[in-house]
């Protein structure tokens, strides 16, 4: 049976009052004798405190809902990427004494629904298009404190945290640029004018502007961010452009799994063709090249998500700008000079 404040209180021969003061560091108005007592009897009994009771008292949930895209009602859209990102902001909040409620939200009309059901002290938006969040209202959200991960959204209802994307592509096309590549394929979802995808295409134009060069559109592949979509393209990649001696992909799943599909194909990376990617997730490591990428932060991205949103949780605090964190690119073995060079 579950070990209560009335047993310990009743054990130690104090009030429930007083229990709940010690277990809740709240120790000005009680003796030390009684305080030893009282933890002595909890440690024994192994009591642990009620989050729900705690929540009550505090007139808060202490629930912070991360919400994902799903694409149907028997899945979710959680990338490796997004994953890890999970991970990372679980560990925060439980730091912070938060819990975390992972949530799919099939249309952007669910967001308030899951607000208000859930009694969310706030939530955390990861992965949803730009246009969604732009959509989002004081009305539906009601009190709740928003933060948005990798999202270029002015909706002032919604504090951001996200990395330098078009830096990063800058970096990753200067590098091919750099080892003599011209026939670069960019391999990524579709975009609109705003957007993570949009400030990678808009850097890695970039970078073939600033070198006085020309890249044509006949060159971009629009592709999900998958292994498997990424596989298919590898297959046929050099059937659809010949000519093509790198692959930039926007995301590392994706490069991953166009390194092997290459393979499947007959074409030595980075000997024939180089690949890079973006994200530096573990997965870089454990694959044959390693690959080469952009790294971003994300054990940082998602502490600065956290500290965010419980300041605007806890303080009322909701800064005006995003935050935009650095980039760099890590070289490994997936990219070598270009074929049409050496």
């Amino acid at each position: 049976m579950r070990v209560t404040l009335k047993d310990i209180a009743d054990e130690a021969g104090v009030s429930m009052m007083t229990v709940s003061n010690v277990v809740n560091g709240k120790r000005a108005r009680v003796s030390p004798d009684t305080i030893e007592r009282i933890q002595r009897i909890v440690a024994a009994r192994g009591y642990v405190p009620s989050a729900s009771a705690r929540s009550l008292a505090a007139k808060a949930s202490r629930m912070i809902g991360l919400l994902v895209p799903a694409a149907d009602e028997d899945s979710l859209m959680i990338s490796p990427h997004n994953v890890e990102i999970l991970g990372q902001i679980e560990r925060e909040l439980r730091k912070s004494g938060y819990h975390l409620l992972l949530r799919g939200i099939a249309q952007p009309s669910e967001v308030g629904e899951a607000l208000k059901s859930w009694s969310l002290d706030g939530a955390v938006l990861l992965g949803f298009l730009d246009e969604d969040i732009d959509r989002l209202t004081a009305g539906a959200v009601g009190n709740v404190s928003l933060l948005a991960i990798d999202s270029y959204s002015t909706n002032p209802l919604t504090t951001g945290v996200r990395s330098d994307d078009y830096t990063g592509a800058l970096l990753a096309a200067r590098h091919l640029l750099d080892l003599g590549h011209r026939e670069i394929v960019f391999a990524g979802p579709s975009f609109t004018d705003v957007g993570v995808v949009h400030q990678r295409y808009a850097g890695f134009r970039a970078a073939f502007s600033e070198a006085g060069l020309t890249w044509t559109e006949r060159l971009a592949t629009v592709e999900t961010t998958t292994h498997s979509t990424g596989r298919e393209l590898g297959r046929h990649l050099m059937t659809e452009h010949p000519n093509a001696t790198a692959v930039f992909a926007t995301a590392d799943i994706l490069a991953i799994g166009i390194m092997e599909g290459l393979s499947d194909s007959g074409y030595d990376v980075p000997g024939q063709v180089s690949v890079i990617g973006f994200d530096n997730l573990d997965l870089s490591e454990y694959v044959t090249p390693k690959l080469t990428t952009v790294a971003q932060d994300i054990p940082q991205k998602a502490a600065i998500a956290v500290r965010l949103l419980l300041a605007a949780v806890e303080q009322q605090e909701h800064p005006s700008d995003p935050i935009t964190l650095d980039v760099h690119l890590i070289n490994r073995g997936s990219t070598a000079a270009s074929r049409l060079t050496t």
